[in-house]
């Protein structure tokens, strides 16, 4: 008997364990570390740092990178942003705006708003086709349920 697995189920466990990978406050983690309980690739890593989205990541006495809590705290953040289409280039500004300090707090805040309201939208928009498609399976005469 073959079990079947919802594919909503698998995601929100991954997003679950995601969060609960983080490392103690003052703990440490090196790149493959950071891939594996981020689920971003060491290349995506290095790129972040690159164009900035991580700032300058601290390096051990043989060159390693080094990850700390605040750096795994930011890449879920960006992650989550990307996973709700947010561009590289507004992450880019978001963080720009973060290393800027207090006096862009409300800036930040307004570009949050504008983000989840666009996102909102989507769901709805999402929710709507989904519908269509589950009308569709209907009339083949498939089953809606997971």
């Amino acid at each position: 008997m073959t079990v079947m697995v919802d594919p909503v189920d698998l995601a929100l466990d991954r997003l679950r364990r995601q969060d609960a990978a983080a490392p103690e406050i003052d703990g440490a983690l090196n790149i493959a570390e950071m891939a594996e309980r981020t689920g971003v690739s060491a290349h995506t890593l290095r790129y972040y740092e690159r164009i900035g989205l991580l700032g300058a990541v601290a390096r051990d006495a043989s060159g390693y990178r080094i990850y700390s809590a605040a750096d795994f705290s930011r890449v879920v953040f960006l992650t989550r942003l990307r996973m709700t289409g947010m561009p590289i280039r507004e992450l880019i500004r978001y963080v720009e705006l973060t290393g800027a300090g207090e006096a862009t707090v409300d800036e930040r805040l307004a570009m949050l708003q504008a983000h989840r309201e666009a996102v909102r939208t989507q769901l709805a928009e999402l929710q709507f086709a989904l519908k269509t498609i589950e009308h569709k399976i209907d009339m083949y005469g498939g089953s809606c349920a997971p």
